[in-house]
């Protein structure tokens, strides 16, 4: 016969409330009781049955996070934190890759997996606002990102122009005067590809440094186009003095091609990244970057999506937040 909250009750000599109560996260109790709810729990094997407290709660204390790509380390190290802050207010997150795949990304909003959830973490690649707007339903959404910026979306993001500005401008007053880009899209002024590469037109312009088209090197970002963009500007000719990863693993890329090829890294050309990634301080040399604020975009996005869910916050026009950056100078670029 299966456990019940009542068998819970006796042994830990409590009220069926209270072992609601905890089961529920619900702060106010004492520590000893909680303890004595727990260790009833494990003894007795007590399982949840989550579908019948969501249908009397009318909430699953779940959330719902997608991303394109978790093999990516700027989204597995921002999911383990967005996990993390989540959990500190007594909510569980369920994560789904969607592989830039519209049906996958249109499936997130409607689906199964919206409704085991109380809001959602939404990073788009492919399908548009309109499309998101659509499906959005009743439960709240929180943009990551910059792929769709829409006053009614909720959206929680970084300084991308700003910040890779900021780091141009280290490697420009270090002097250097052919950086080559590696992973820009030069047909795109939004996204991140667009607005990193925006920030390094007009650290450039402010220079008074000419631009140079034949130093973009466009690419997918993933380690292995980033050296072979390097490859690829090495094999031409293109004189360059330094290399801007649109991220860092881009820049490791990048970084791995020039030492294999016997450029010394930063005495002929200084390599920087962006998103500050755990990797990034123990490459060798170690990699200048730019840190977005990962941490505070986990902890504002989390707080954001429950002040939805919890109706903390009204509903209304779309808040956004951009996080604060740091450069972070290492070896790659002193």
């Amino acid at each position: 016969m299966a456990v019940t909250m009542n068998d819970v009750a006796r042994a830990a000599g409590v009220s069926l409330k209270t072992v609601s109560n905890v089961l529920n996260d619900y702060e106010f109790i004492r520590p000893a009781t909680k303890q004595r709810v727990q260790d009833a729990i494990v003894e007795l094997g007590y399982e949840a049955n989550l579908t019948a407290r969501s249908l009397r709660s009318g909430k699953t204390r779940m959330l719902g996070l997608v991303l394109s790509d978790l093999s990516a380390p700027y989204y597995a190290e921002l999911a383990s934190r967005l996990m993390k802050a989540a959990s500190l207010r007594g909510y569980r997150v369920l994560v789904e890759q969607s592989d830039a795949v519209a049906e996958v990304e249109l499936n997130a909003l409607q689906g199964p997996f919206r409704q085991l959830t109380d809001g959602l973490l939404f990073t788009p690649l492919v399908i548009d606002a309109d499309a998101i707007a659509a499906r959005l339903g009743k439960k709240p959404l929180v943009m990551l990102g910059e792929h769709i910026l829409d006053p009614r979306f909720d959206l929680v993001t970084m300084k991308n122009e700003e910040a890779a500005a900021a780091l141009t401008a280290h490697l420009l007053a270090a002097g250097r005067r052919r950086i080559a880009v590696v992973g820009a899209r030069p047909e795109e002024s939004t996204g991140s590809p667009g607005l990193r590469l925006n920030g390094y037109r007009k650290a450039l312009e402010q220079a008074g440094v000419p631009f140079d088209p034949a130093l973009i090197a466009p690419c997918e970002w993933r380690r292995d186009n980033g050296a072979a963009a390097v490859a690829g500007l090495l094999d031409k000719g293109v004189a360059f003095d330094a290399v801007f990863g649109l991220n860092d693993v881009l820049a490791l890329g990048a970084l791995h091609e020039l030492l294999i090829r016997g450029v010394r890294v930063p005495d002929e050309v200084a390599v920087a990244g962006f998103d500050d990634i755990d990797e990034a301080r123990f490459a060798s040399p170690s990699l200048t970057t730019v840190s977005p604020g990962m941490e505070e975009i986990a902890q504002r996005s989390i707080a954001l999506l429950l002040d939805r869910i919890e109706g903390q916050e009204t509903a209304g026009q779309g808040v956004h937040v951009e996080a604060g950056f740091q450069l972070k100078v290492r070896e790659s670029a002193p």
